[in-house]
């Protein structure tokens, strides 16, 4: 029942502004034609899940059919996607709902005997109770869908639970691809600039099997040939025993991390129950999430331990970090087609972060970049060039915002700088989160004009951007914080006066930045 091999369950929003419901292969042809904008029912969380399943899916049944380019027909898609199947003629791996709890069902995993259909007792009334968004039950989005669920919530919910979910209390393990239960799997790759949904798969789906070879070579742990690609075809009970380890599995592997099963009504209606289990599906502790993910940076520094993105999301300053000083994953990479190419390209970041029983966040950031840039991912002295340019930037904004707090304080405290305190240093810190914001906005396309400069040029180029945009800026929030904090009308002109004095002062002075202002007429 619901075979999305078969029916058109799944809604996208077409180029024409139509909604079109497709099966899966249709939305695979669709989506390599270019003819998807985006999917209605699919929340912004859920992007990379979504995403990530395609590609890994489409890469895995490519490179089992020993296919090379991703085809353009709904059979050989339907095809190529029950080639990871062959033991189930009758396509229950791709049903939602199947009654046998021995048999697979999409992204659920058959029990070993219909003795364990006990053990399902909780029920899921909603997606929303199935997906990884913690949220109250009263919340206006959670509410919504409970309200209007259709078929593809519930395939959006699934995939995006069994592929992205870390841990959720006793008996509830994540996934193997992140680092420890309350990590996250945040998602670095290159996409054709300005692209949607399809560009952006049709890409990672060939780079997928470009890297396949490097990858295999770098993460020996996996076999070259016939690993499992689909996690949910095999029998799960949830004892430690079966827990599977990266010698069994197909690089790109198709996860499940929790035991649960679609139902309907009488009326067609979805609903799901599910059970506990007592060991994570993926086993092995000491994987720490290092399974050669090909979205999430590895830290260098620490063997290799994949990337927990924190609350603070892809500022500048992480971001600045990752791409420099991490082990960027695979699909951050340029193929050799696109290494020959002069187009510019744009670096997609996605993630949830997930803190102890909450949420803590959908992030996302697009960063076009420019060919130089393109290639300086592949080149270790070019990378420490733009890290080392991005480094000097950052610590000019920091001394900047240091000079900018400092000034902010002093208004605050009525013009007399002997008695700022904490409290003082607290009413700024809004101003220097506003003018980070700022820099924020443009700091990618602007290290990115020094560092494509020839480098006889740079130090001009950086001068003019700290003078003109970071100082003038920062002079620019400090006359809004003038005009926003509190300060009787009889301290004003003097408390202006101190703090645009002590601004320009240290701005100008030995310890701030003297020689952008030599040859500027004093401004």
């Amino acid at each position: 029942m619901y075979n999305i091999l078969t029916e058109p369950i799944i809604h996208y929003a077409a180029a024409s502004g139509t909604q079109v419901p497709g099966s899966l292969p249709e939305i695979y042809v669709a989506l390599l034609v270019d003819k998807v904008t985006s999917f209605p029912a699919l929340r912004p969380h859920q992007r990379h899940a979504w995403h990530a399943f395609l590609v890994q899916l489409g890469a895995m049944a490519m490179h089992r059919a020993g296919v090379d380019t991703p085809p353009e027909s709904t059979e050989e898609w339907a095809k190529l996607i029950r080639g990871l199947t062959p033991d189930h003629p009758e396509d229950e791996p791709w049903q939602l709902v199947v009654d046998d709890i021995t048999k697979p069902a999409f992204m659920q995993p058959p029990a070993s005997s219909k003795d364990r259909e006990k053990d399902y007792k909780a029920t899921i009334s909603t997606p929303d109770e199935l997906d990884m968004l913690v949220t109250s039950k009263n919340h206006d989005l959670k509410s919504s869908v409970a309200a209007q669920a259709d078929v593809d919530d519930w395939i959006f919910a699934l995939i995006s639970l069994q592929t992205m979910e870390g841990f959720g209390g006793a008996g509830n393990y994540g996934i193997s691809r992140m680092n420890g239960g309350l990590g996250n799997r945040p998602a670095f790759s290159l996409a054709p600039a300005g692209s949607r949904p399809g560009t952006h798969l049709r890409r990672d789906v060939i780079a997928l099997q470009e890297f396949r070879p490097q990858l295999l070579d770098r993460h020996t742990g996996y076999p070259s040939h016939n690993g499992i690609p689909l996690l949910w075809t095999l029998p799960w009970d949830g004892s430690p025993a079966e827990g599977l380890l990266p010698n069994r599995l197909d690089l790109f592997y198709l996860e499940v991390c929790r035991r649960l099963r679609l139902r309907a009504d009488r009326d067609g209606r979805l609903y799901g129950v599910r059970t506990s289990s007592k060991a994570a599906r993926v086993g092995g502790k000491e994987l720490k999430g290092r399974t050669g993910d090909p979205w999430t940076p590895a830290d260098s520094k620490r063997d290799g331990l994949p990337l927990t993105l924190g609350a603070g999301g892809f500022n500048y300053k992480r971001v600045s970090e990752y791409l420099t000083d991490w082990e960027r994953p695979a699909l951050l990479r340029p193929t050799k087609a696109e290494q020959r190419s002069t187009d510019r390209m744009q670096i997609v970041a996605r993630a949830m972060v997930r803190g102890q029983g909450k949420t803590e966040g959908y992030h996302e950031r697009v960063i076009p970049i420019g060919h130089k840039t393109k290639l300086a991912i592949l080149n270790r002295d070019a990378t420490q060039d733009l890290g080392d340019i991005a480094k000097a930037r950052i610590n000019d904004i920091g001394k900047v915002q240091r000079i900018l707090s400092h000034a902010t304080q002093v208004f605050a405290a009525r013009g007399d700088e002997a008695k700022a305190s904490p409290e003082h240093r607290a009413l700024a810190r809004p101003w220097l989160n506003r003018l980070d914001g700022i820099v924020d906005a443009q700091f990618f396309e602007d290290l990115q004009t020094e560092f494509e400069e020839e480098p006889s040029g740079r130090q001009s180029v950086r001068n003019g951007w700290l003078r003109d945009f970071v100082i003038e800026n920062a002079r620019n929030v400090l006359h809004a914080a003038e005009d926003s904090l509190p300060c009787p009308a009889i301290y004003s002109y003097r408390a202006r006066v101190a703090a645009e004095g002590l601004f320009e002062g240290r701005i100008r002075g030995r310890n701030g930045f003297p020689d952008l202002f030599i040859n500027n007429g004093g401004n």
